[in-house]
């Protein structure tokens, strides 16, 4: 039987008639199989040849989608010969440098918790409410009362929008619309105020419950951020942008609509001193941004309405 010049390859091998995808579309569905537990750590990977079968492309776009996933720290042992690994410590590949964006939900809880290992813990924060921080330090507090972890010392300073500003978000659509304007920004204003207190006392406990020594503070910025950046240990930033997006609110048994920025669902970006100039750059100047606005612009910030 003669095989159609249309459905063979250059080698001879039978081609297959679906669509050929590209190396970053098999890359993606490697990344999704691994971060979802399918390929599990240390686990060898299917031969090259395949993983060629089965997404119907050249080795060679194998070998390129393999290296994108080894550049994240997905895999190790990628070569032309053994098949490669799954990188055996995924919980650093998916949060640390090199690792694609997630959202801050996902990203933040395990960095703070890795964060926590550290005898001094250093932790400074710049957002608009503190949600997503506080959240995330539930699970280095439920490791340090289930007795995994114990620092000696734990340092939080933490940036947030003054009450005493107008807000650039959230806003309402309509700019004359003044009663929904104060509206949310009481709404904002609750919330900043309930997160940090939560923040504070959650923290602060840990000295009567564990005898760890902790302080934290706050300070008020005189401006809406339009970014939320969280430092851990001087070695770690992690950084997202307040995307905003227009959505219905209801006041007053009202539906209204308004610009908002959801920070938990923000792509948190993470750099790593020691990782690269670049990387090391970031976070070096992260500091020394944070500390220069601390230290200069901002004011005391009091948790109450």
């Amino acid at each position: 039987m003669v095989v159609e010049p249309k459905h063979a390859s250059v080698n001879g091998r039978k081609r297959s008639q679906r669509p050929q995808k590209s190396h970053r579309e098999v890359a993606d569905e490697l990344r999704a199989r691994i971060t979802s537990g399918e390929l599990r750590p240390g686990q060898r990977m299917p031969t090259q040849a395949k993983l060629a079968d089965e997404f119907g492309v050249e080795r060679g776009a194998v070998r390129q989608a393999l290296r994108i996933l080894q550049s994240e720290h997905l895999l190790t042992n990628v070569s032309k010969g053994a098949p490669a690994t799954v990188a055996p410590d995924l919980g650093k590949a998916l949060t640390g440098p090199g690792a694609p964006p997630q959202p801050t939900m996902v990203a933040l809880a395990p960095r703070i918790a890795a964060a926590f290992a550290a005898p001094h813990v250093e932790i400074d924060a710049l957002c608009l409410t503190s949600v997503s921080l506080t959240l995330a330090m539930g699970e280095p507090l439920r490791q340090i009362h289930a007795g995994q972890l114990k620092p000696a010392k734990v340092d939080v300073r933490v940036l947030l929008p003054s009450r005493d500003i107008d807000l650039a978000f959230p806003t309402p659509v309509d700019a004359s619309a003044d009663d929904v304007d104060e509206e949310l920004r009481r709404r904002w204003l609750a919330q900043r105020n309930a997160q940090g207190q939560v923040l504070q006392h959650n923290l602060l406990a840990l000295r009567a419950t564990h005898g760890i020594d902790v302080r934290v503070s706050f300070r008020a910025l005189p401006f809406t951020p339009p970014v939320k950046l969280y430092l851990l240990n001087s070695t770690e930033a992690l950084f997202a942008y307040y995307t905003l997006t227009r959505r219905e609110v209801e006041i007053d048994h009202q539906q209204l609509e308004m610009y908002d920025a959801p920070g938990i669902q923000s792509m948190l970006f993470a750099f790593e001193q020691g990782a690269g100039l670049r990387d090391t750059t970031f976070v070096e100047q992260s500091h020394v941004w944070f500390n220069a606005l601390w230290e200069t612009i901002s004011s005391e910030l009091v948790l109450t309405s």
